[in-house]
């Protein structure tokens, strides 16, 4: 699997948790926890590999500012779910609405930034096939150690 197949299933992983998590109810105190969790765990090994790898190589291969603008921002993006987003979830109680609010907004976060970064066909002509099968394999080695050391 190449760089941008694994991003685009991870991409597409996450907006279902976070679809699923929107959708619960107050009353799904249980399956919210399970499902925060599991999102979390995810959402936090991708953007460890994005970050480690997808990103440097993009960098590497362009002197472009939009491209590398794009970088800087999706690293910022990152780290305001990393900072805000998620430890709103955790520091709420799962049967209020607040809960349901930040759900929400990290529901918005998961389908605006994958179409932000989805710049994928510009990073095929910046880097060549073989070289982002070789960095989908390094990704997918390092996202599976990732998710052993969060499980």
């Amino acid at each position: 699997m190449d760089a941008i197949a694994l991003l685009r299933e991870d991409h597409k992983l996450l907006r279902k948790l976070s679809k699923e998590l929107a959708e619960s109810t107050e009353r799904a105190v249980e399956t919210r926890k399970k499902l925060l969790k599991r999102l979390e765990a995810e959402l936090t090994a991708h953007t460890t590999i994005e970050e480690e790898l997808f990103y440097p190589a993009i960098l590497d291969a362009t002197d472009d500012v939009e491209d590398r603008r794009m970088v800087a921002e999706g690293i910022e993006e990152h780290r305001a779910a990393d900072a805000k987003v998620i430890p709103d979830l955790h520091k709420t109680d799962p049967p209020t609405i607040e809960y349901t609010g930040h759900l929400k907004m990290l529901k918005d976060y998961l389908f605006h930034h994958p179409k932000e970064e989805e710049m994928f066909p510009k990073v095929r002509e910046l880097i060549g096939r073989k070289e982002l099968q070789e960095l989908g394999e390094k990704m997918l080695a390092r996202k599976k150690e990732l998710m052993g050391e969060i499980a």
